[in-house]
């Protein structure tokens, strides 16, 4: 089977790096955007190294900054997008952001960290966090969106293209949707799914209603939207950044970790940490 070399990088992919690649690969480029270009390579190219910075010898010194990803030639277009939100389609994580208007975000970001390393279950570490947010308006919860989250770099023009392409795309986080259904309208995505936090009357409880939506709830997700749509996991693309990502991830016919730990790294297909989220698009021979 025929693989395809991916380079991607936020800051552009250079004419230099291009042809660095080509020369250690020994395949011609094609360029995909200013910040995407790919090399089919031929079949039993597929050991060679991928991931941040990689090749080495001639030419890695201009591809240090450039993310280099191999996969299999076929069926790289999918129909199926899952996301991850916090700190993967967000640059931040909302309940240690949260947390701070109770004054808990020291304490909060620890366990949060320690549950994206795989180090604590996730489903003990979110009750635990969630209870800290205690007392928390609703009027802070809105100041936390308006002031604190931001989109990453990409992220609209990724889903978009997905969109566009006739994918479903769907937001599956273990935060809540207080701010899943904001982001989910903000970028297009068609279905967000996640944790809801209980309120009396304006005021947090510290306790989520129904079941937590977990590593397990993602994986669940994609099982679902790839029965409805009569086809298989090869059809998707995941993303995410953190060890609650890793079934979801590693199902994918395509499983991206993006500037991820390592927990996560280690079963992605691809590995983003150079890259702006159109990358994904890249990875899938999508031009810009």
């Amino acid at each position: 089977m025929d693989h395809v070399a991916i380079l991607t990088s936020a800051a552009g992919v250079a004419d230099a790096a291009l042809d660095a690649a080509a020369q250690a690969f020994g395949a011609p480029a094609r360029r995909l955007s200013a910040n995407a270009a790919e090399l089919l390579l031929p079949d039993g190219d597929r050991h060679r190294t991928q991931g941040s910075g990689a090749t080495a010898g001639p030419g890695a010194g201009v591809l240090s900054s450039v993310d280099l990803n191999i996969l299999p030639a076929p069926n790289r277009k999918k129909s199926i997008f899952l996301a991850d939100m916090d700190s993967t389609m967000i640059s931040v994580e909302c309940i240690d952001e949260l947390a701070d208007y109770a004054g808990q975000k020291t304490r909060v970001a620890e366990i949060t960290e320690r549950a994206m390393q795989g180090e604590l279950d996730f489903e003990a570490a979110l009750r635990a966090r969630v209870a800290l947010l205690a007392g928390v308006t609703r009027a802070d919860v809105d100041a936390c969106y308006e002031t604190r989250v931001t989109v990453n770099p990409g992220a609209a023009e990724l889903v978009g293209g997905m969109n566009d392409a006739g994918a479903v795309t769907a937001l599956v986080s273990g935060g809540f949707t207080v701010f899943t259904q904001k982001i989910a309208a903000r970028l297009g995505f068609q279905i967000n799914r996640a944790n809801t936090l209980e309120f009396d009357g304006d005021v947090l409880t510290g306790r989520v209603t129904g079941p937590i939506v977990s590593g397990a709830t993602k994986l669940e997700t994609l099982n679902e939207l790839v029965a409805a749509k009569g086809t298989d996991a090869q059809a998707v693309i995941a993303v995410g950044d953190g060890a609650n990502d890793a079934a979801m991830v590693a199902a994918a016919g395509i499983g991206v970790a993006y500037c991820a730990k390592p927990a996560l790294r280690s079963v992605a297909d691809a590995v983003l940490d150079h890259s702006d989220l159109t990358a994904l698009l890249a990875l899938q021979g999508i031009a810009a």
